[in-house]
């Protein structure tokens, strides 16, 4: 048994046993991830994978169980590497974050800043998706840390932590009607066109569930990953915004905003890392800088291996 034989079953799991995959992510032949497998369940004297002839389709029984233990083994063998690391002084390294837009053009600038301040010995790789992809990412060891309003709590190999509330603001032209309200009402906004975020981003759940309370089918014309985008479009008078609160801090010129806590829920920005991860004393201190109130016992209890 060895590393690439565990490698090899991990990486056909999570590229959906497309081994041609699995064989350029593992910088290797197809042939060879093929030949990785099959010793690995001989050794073991079971079937991990499904197979019609040749082409794997999924996991046995037994396998499911296997790739668990497959997926623990090779995590701890990073959490050694990390350990060798901490405990012999070293304080370089690349903290990799992946965030969402939002996150990444208006909260996150503060911390990294402080951060570098902190290590400046560490790089730092950003990189910027859905919610869904930052999990997936973290959850596959390609980011250490993720940064995101919704999904991430939904993930079991992911614990997370609440690092703060906000809620949307909404975005007009100058001298656009709904300025003139003494306060604006859902009915209100579902007169005009909406522009807001994509599905599954920036609390886009709470505006829904909003509209769906009070029966009413808002016009959203326009929808975008990227509150930058969302202004653009609202300078060009195409509709009405809604974005996040964080976003109109730093408001495109010809634009006003107005408040809309009383229309929509509160969200929750959460920071989130794989389960049973070692964290780097570095990788610690930026979610205690996101996360302040958590301490450190709450994170390692939380990042501990629980079935």
């Amino acid at each position: 048994m060895n590393f690439q034989q565990l490698k090899s079953v991990r990486e056909a799991a999570r590229r959906g046993y497309n081994l041609t995959e699995v064989a350029h992510a593992l910088f290797t032949s197809q042939p060879g991830v093929s030949r990785q497998i099959r010793e690995l369940e001989d050794e073991l004297g079971i079937d991990i994978f499904e197979r019609n002839g040749k082409r794997l389709t999924g996991l046995t029984e037994p396998g499911k169980e296997v790739l668990h233990i497959v997926e623990r083994l090779l995590l701890e063998a990073e959490n050694l590497q990390r350990a060798g690391e901490t405990y012999s002084g070293k304080t370089t390294g690349t903290l990799s974050i992946a965030a969402t837009h939002t996150q990444t053009r208006y909260v996150l600038p503060k911390a990294v800043q402080q951060f570098r301040s902190a290590f400046p010995d560490v790089r730092i790789a950003l990189q910027q998706s859905a919610p869904e992809h930052i999990a997936e990412w973290v959850l596959s060891g390609k980011a250490d840390i993720g940064i995101a309003t919704e999904g991430l709590s939904r993930f079991d190999g992911l614990v997370s932590f609440p690092c703060y509330e906000w809620h949307h603001a909404i975005v007009v032209p100058d001298r656009h009607p709904l300025l003139a309200l003494k306060e604006v009402t859902l009915e209100h906004l579902a007169d005009h066109p909406l522009i807001t975020y994509d599905q599954g981003f920036t609390g886009r759940s709470h505006i829904d569930e909003a509209f769906d309370l009070r029966q009413l089918t808002p016009d959203v014309v326009l929808t975008a990953m990227d509150s930058d985008v969302i202004q653009q479009y609202v300078t060009m008078g195409l509709g009405v915004g809604i974005v996040a609160s964080m976003a109109v801090e730093q408001l495109s010129p010809g634009l006003q905003t107005i408040r809309a806590n009383h229309l929509f829920a509160s969200n929750v920005t959460r920071v989130a890392v794989r389960r049973g991860a070692f964290l780097r004393e570095y990788a610690i201190d930026f979610i205690r800088q996101l996360a302040p109130k958590l301490s450190l016992d709450e994170l390692s209890a939380a990042v501990s291996w629980r079935r």
